[in-house]
């Protein structure tokens, strides 16, 4: 029983000073034990209707996304960025997600495969998977009768085949046309398509026209005959490239017949085109000038076209001019565009700084992977995002991304099923096993070449080495709140933790296209 002296000068402090808190005893737990006690809190997502991408980092809920189930509502335009360094994930990805598309029956995928392994595109074996042939544009085997698209083809319009060639003499000539030149190709186009009627114009019909024009083309705009064609003789020199240079043969004839443009996935390969040519942009101009006219129809189809190496559109004004054009018939006709780029540097500071950025605001959606620091930041200066994803993007491991979806910011981890992962493997060149010797490796041998897990119950779903376990989710919860204070410490044991994971057991989780 109490002592009533205690009671008494207790009643008294309370009176004086208020009531006096009750002292406890501190308590050592772990996060685990304590998850029931500081329940996690997560941003909303993006909804359950669409394909699922992996699981949100903080949350552990599921990440879906679906560009065209969020237009209107969450998503202003149904573009797409991916940014990133090589080896965190982007090709599977971008692999995946179409995968995963294509199990819509309204679905429809182009492919600008622009990197090779193995003397294929590497979008070639998910073409083999689904018992399709690449259009494989190559110099050397147009010559033996191989695919051509011409940018004369009668499918496009007069004014698109006049845009296509402007664009495709300005990228080869680094600057704009002049008013005489322009002159000079637009009468010697317009007298190809009024003069042939009995096949398909070809460039080298431009080409000839161009070195011999015709008294009416003087004429029609009071002349000589010989100042027509100085104007147009720099225009026939960029085009004979075309026609008799290193890019002889994909262009200077009738577009090939049997191309499959109602194939639900059409990969354009470019691997074996030098990606630090002058050809690979007027390679994107042509086939994206092409596709506009031939590919996408007022059908109701939902289609996705995506492209790697994705500067060598937005580095170009001339190139980057026609793809903003494409980009705007999205929204009318259900065209998602995805383009995929290593560093946002690499166009924000080039000679298309202006169309560059006209767009990326068109893109609503973005996805960096890891960089490096300084890369994040100005990363985030352009693209808008919060100072706490700038700040974990150079700590993010393989697989893990930060996903701005209009505003809505969240940090992802991408999960490939072992169905998927044999055609998403594409770095087979830099691993000491390759895929078929994979499987009868040590544990620890496999997993480091990404190959699946071994043990007495293996995982449906195989996650990139060096990710974190199944308790992970509730830390990082609480990681969050902290953050705000401790951002620097959080950042050391977040490499900390994603480095332990190894060890710790994983949950079994199944995704659903």
């Amino acid at each position: 029983m109490r002592d009533p002296l205690t009671i008494l000068t207790e009643a008294f402090t309370s009176f004086l000073f208020g009531k006096v808190e009750t002292t406890r005893l501190p308590v050592r737990t772990s996060t685990g034990q304590a998850q029931a006690v500081y329940l996690p809190t997560a941003a909303p997502g993006l909804g359950d209707s669409g394909v699922i991408i992996g699981r949100e980092v903080y949350s552990g809920k599921g990440y879906i996304y679906d560009p065209f189930q969020l237009y209107g509502q969450q998503l202003p335009a149904p573009h797409w960025l991916v940014l990133g360094e090589s080896g965190n994930g982007k090709s599977a990805l971008e692999k995946t997600y179409v995968l995963r598309q294509l199990r819509f029956r309204d679905r429809q995928v182009v492919v600008l495969d622009a990197q090779g392994e193995d003397g294929a595109g590497e979008w070639n074996l998910i073409a083999q998977e689904l018992g399709i042939t690449p259009i494989r544009l190559d110099a050397m085997a147009a010559l033996d009768d191989g695919i051509r698209l011409n940018p004369l083809d009668p499918s496009i319009t007069t004014t698109g085949q006049l845009a296509l060639l402007r664009t495709i003499i300005e990228v080869a000539m680094g600057h704009g046309l002049d008013e005489r030149s322009g002159f000079a190709l637009k009468v010697a186009h317009a007298y190809v398509n009024q003069s042939i009627t009995d096949r398909q114009p070809v460039l080298m019909d431009i080409v000839e026209q161009l070195r011999h024009p015709k008294t009416e083309s003087a004429e029609a705009m009071n002349v000589d005959l010989d100042d027509v064609r100085a104007w147009g003789l720099d225009v026939a020199l960029v085009l004979d490239r075309l026609v008799d240079g290193d890019l002889r043969g994909m262009f200077d004839g009738p577009t090939t017949i049997g191309i499959d443009l109602d194939a639900p996935l059409i990969v354009f390969d470019l691997s074996h085109i030098d990606r630090n040519s002058i050809a690979m942009p007027i390679l994107m101009a042509i086939v994206g000038v092409w596709l506009e006219h031939t590919w996408i129809r007022p059908d109701r189809k939902k289609r996705i076209f995506l492209v790697e190496e994705a500067w060598h559109i937005i580095n170009s004004p001339f190139v980057a001019q026609l793809f903003q054009r494409l980009l705007k018939f999205g929204r009318r006709l259900g065209l998602s565009f995805v383009a995929v780029v290593h560093h946002l540097s690499d166009v924000v500071d080039g000679a298309a700084a202006r169309e560059a950025a006209a767009i990326l605001k068109m893109a609503s959606t973005r996805t960096i992977y890891a960089q490096k620091a300084d890369e994040a930041r100005a990363t985030g200066r352009v693209l808008g995002l919060p100072r706490w994803a700038v700040e974990i993007i150079p700590t993010l491991t393989p697989g893990i991304a930060v996903w701005d979806v209009n505003g809505n910011v969240q940090v992802v981890k991408h999960l490939v099923t072992e169905a998927e992962r044999p055609l998403v493997f594409t770095d087979r060149a830099m691993t000491e096993t390759s895929e078929s010797s994979s499987a009868s490796a040590s544990p620890q041998t496999a997993h480091a070449a990404g190959a699946r897990r071994t043990g007495p119950r293996p995982p449906v779903v195989t996650e990139p080495p060096h990710e974190r376990g199944p308790n992970d989710a509730l830390r990082d919860a609480e990681w969050e709140a902290e953050q705000r204070v401790e951002l620097l410490e959080r950042q050391r044991t977040f490499n900390q933790h994603a480095e332990a994971a190894e060890s710790e057991p994983e949950s079994s989780e199944s995704t659903v296209a």
